[in-house]
């Protein structure tokens, strides 16, 4: 159970879990919610106390105006208020897709309250920076408009919303489904549009001093052609699993295993 919720009409929504160890803020993806981490919450109170946040306009979490606010630069000024709402000078930073590239960018940016990252599969991360803007302006862009056109529920099916994976267990895809209507259309085109589009980190990942744990969804054939560019963040340590795009949802049990036994070994050690 949550010990307290963090909700607010400026800040990103926050779901506080008991737990033992330090602070790790977990963020999803695209269309996800803060049900992503259903069944992987458990196994890490072991070794940290789980933070779930929610992007702007998904879930529980307000759709700024200021398009600003949704670039990787506004996202590391909101995770930055979130580890000193918790009184935290370092923390762990978990993500998945999108929000893998965001803690990657907030390890580059504040590099000294970092302790570690646990990432997975992330195209918009890991991507050529100009390959990336140019699906951005096609693929990505009609995406958005058609959430303009007919708002969020015409996502519901379409591949990209995580909730459609019947991989997942049934009580994760269960939660999904009822926080899916809560997504705002606003905040759902703007991070498709902004925040989807200034993700790419291209040399930057050089320069994530953190130790990182890249869990490997190796069943998902068009993110492998990224794989060279993950190898360029020195502290890397990769993993491979039998998951596609959402490995800690399609593979809970081996996404537990090794995320915990990652931050043991590197809070133990004091990293």
């Amino acid at each position: 159970m949550p010990s307290w919720l963090l909700v607010s009409t400026e800040h990103l929504h926050a779901v506080v879990h008991e737990g033992r160890g330090p602070f790790a803020v977990l963020v999803h993806g695209a269309l996800g919610s803060r049900s992503y981490w259903h069944e992987n919450i458990s196994a890490l109170q072991e070794v940290c106390r789980p933070v779930v946040v929610e992007l702007w306009g998904h879930g529980l979490s307000p759709s700024p105006t200021d398009l600003g606010r949704y670039e990787p630069a506004g996202y590391i000024a909101e995770f930055d208020h979130l580890r000193t709402e918790l009184e935290a000078e370092q923390i762990w930073l978990i993500g998945q897709s999108m929000g893998a590239a965001l803690v990657m960018h907030y390890a580059v940016s504040k590099p000294h309250h970092v302790l570690g990252l646990v990432i997975t599969n992330s195209a918009s991360g890991f991507a050529e920076p100009e390959e990336w803007r140019e699906r951005n302006r096609t693929v990505v862009r009609q995406i958005a408009d058609q959430v303009d056109a007919e708002g969020v529920e015409c996502l519901r099916d379409s591949w990209v919303n995580p909730g459609r994976s019947r991989r997942i267990g049934d009580d994760t895809l269960e939660l999904l489904s009822k926080e899916f209507s809560e997504h705002s259309p606003q905040g759902i085109t703007a991070s498709f549009r902004t925040t989807n589009y200034s993700l790419p980190l291209g040399d930057l990942l050089a320069d994530i001093s953190a130790p990182v744990l890249f869990t490997h969804g190796a069943e998902e054939q068009n993110f492998q052609k990224h794989l060279p560019r993950v190898k360029l963040i020195p502290q890397i340590e990769i993993v491979d699993l039998p998951a596609s795009h959402a490995v800690n949802a399609h593979d809970p049990e081996g996404w537990n295993r090794t995320a915990v036994d990652f931050i043991k070994r590197h809070t133990d050690n004091g990293v």
